[in-house]
């Protein structure tokens, strides 16, 4: 025995043994007074979400974070099983609180008793309110550097026009802009529909948290070439017949429509129309071309009526009186002299009524021009004659048998009456609106 007792190596063992008794009973001694176990662990569970509890058909809460991080002490099996299944609830418990600004404290739920829970933060301060709803008016918003040159944005139409704003009724009260912005590609030309999310703003332009319905809106974009409107001017060109007299030209279309690039256009101020009254016999009713300016792209309208008054003058033939016969014989010069007296007169029947045949009886006609379908009907004819000539003699009148739709149309106007007779009438076509009885 005092063999073994004096090796030295058996010193060394038994002063090892010692050492490693002494180590561990000193280690348990700090933990039992720092309140830790032997082989306790600490974790962070990071972005935990936090449920809050309300009414929230009728109130409104903010100050709640949507996360926190959840930091846990324990047993190293436990926490790391915690820490993989997060089997546990973070609430905010309000249905007991009066509206205003609390400070409360964030719970956990289903935690193990055995795991010591910090939170970041503990504590937070909520405002509750009233939720309200209003109705507010969509307003689009469109970029207009995204159209082509010479284009421009007639009209923005929203469908639907307002959408209902839920939210707390500070939060509603602060709305100050409820915006659906067009987006697109560069060099639009044409009208086109875009589905626009809506964006409720306040007076800084800060985006609100609140519900939306509907959240996104159709917005119809109507995109035109730029235009201006100005006056068509009629010129007369060329040299009536000697028996026509020109008194009037007009036309019921006095404004026409351009379109092109800005610089073209505000260099127009008038449109020309050339009216060639060389060629009229009587009065009427004509279809003229309109010429499009140099650099426009397009005109409203390409042709035009022009109506055209005229008085015509009857033209009577002098006789030939053959003076070598008048000095011979005095007979022939009271024959010529007969001859040389008028032998036709002139006769004009005013408020002719023209009369409208064979229109379809599920039709009704209204006569536009001339107003009232009144005509001024003039006869050339001897002296004998006129002298018997009555308006009742003639009937003046258009036929409507072709017409199968409804509209404005422009028939010709015909005459019945004694043979052997020249007249002519104010008006030789007449304007008139077909419509459903």
């Amino acid at each position: 025995m005092d063999k073994i007792m004096d090796n030295p190596w058996f010193l060394r063992f038994t002063a090892l043994f010692l050492a490693v008794i002494l180590f561990y009973s000193v280690q348990t001694d700090e933990g039992e007074q720092n309140g830790n176990k032997v082989g306790d662990h600490l974790d962070t569970i990071r972005d935990v979400p936090v449920q809050v509890y309300y009414d929230n058909e009728n109130l409104v809460v903010t100050g709640v974070p949507e996360t926190v991080n959840v930091t846990i002490e324990g047993p190293v099996n436990l926490v790391q099983t915690t820490k993989m299944l997060k089997d546990f609830t973070l609430i905010v418990d309000l249905r007991e609180l009066t509206m205003g600004r609390h400070q409360v404290r964030i719970q956990p739920e289903n935690i193990s008793e055995k795991l010591q829970v910090r939170i970041d933060p503990a504590m937070v301060n909520v405002l509750i309110e009233e939720k309200i709803t209003e109705t507010f008016k969509v307003e689009p918003e469109f970029n207009t550097r995204l159209l082509a040159e010479d284009f421009h944005v007639a009209n923005m139409d929203v469908v639907p026009s307002t959408i209902e704003v839920t939210g707390a009724k500070s939060i509603i009260e602060s709305i100050s802009f409820v915006k659906a912005t067009v987006v697109g590609e560069n060099g639009i030309k044409e009208s086109f529909e875009h589905q626009a999310k809506v964006r409720v703003l306040d007076r800084d332009l800060n985006k609100l948290d609140v519900s939306i319905v509907p959240e996104t809106v159709t917005v119809k974009v109507e995109v035109v070439e730029n235009s201006k409107e100005v006056p068509i001017v009629l010129k007369s060109t060329g040299t009536p017949p000697d028996n026509v007299t020109i008194d009037s030209v007009a036309s019921s279309s006095e404004m026409l429509t351009i379109f092109g690039p800005s610089k073209i256009l505000d260099a127009i101020d008038a449109v020309a129309v050339e009216i060639d009254i060389s060629k009229i016999k009587e009065s009427q009713t004509m279809e003229v071309d309109i010429p499009k300016p140099k650099g426009v792209s397009k005109i409203s309208m390409s042709k035009i009526k022009v109506d055209v008054k005229a008085t015509v003058e009857s033209t009577v033939e002098e006789p030939d009186v053959d003076a070598e016969a008048q000095a011979d014989d005095e007979l022939d010069e009271d024959i010529a002299s007969e001859n040389a007296e008028p032998t036709t007169e002139t006769i004009s029947f005013e408020n002719v009524e023209v009369t409208v045949n064979g229109l379809d009886e599920k039709y009704k006609s209204t006569l536009l021009k001339p107003e009232n379908g009144i005509v001024t009907l003039t006869v050339v004819a001897e002296p004998d004659i006129v002298e018997k000539l009555a308006k009742s003699d003639f009937t003046v009148s258009i036929d409507a048998s072709a017409v199968v739709a409804e509209g404005e149309s422009v028939f010709p106007v015909t005459v019945e009456g004694p043979q052997d007779l020249e007249w002519t009438l104010s008006e030789e076509e007449v304007t008139m609106r077909i419509e459903l009885a």
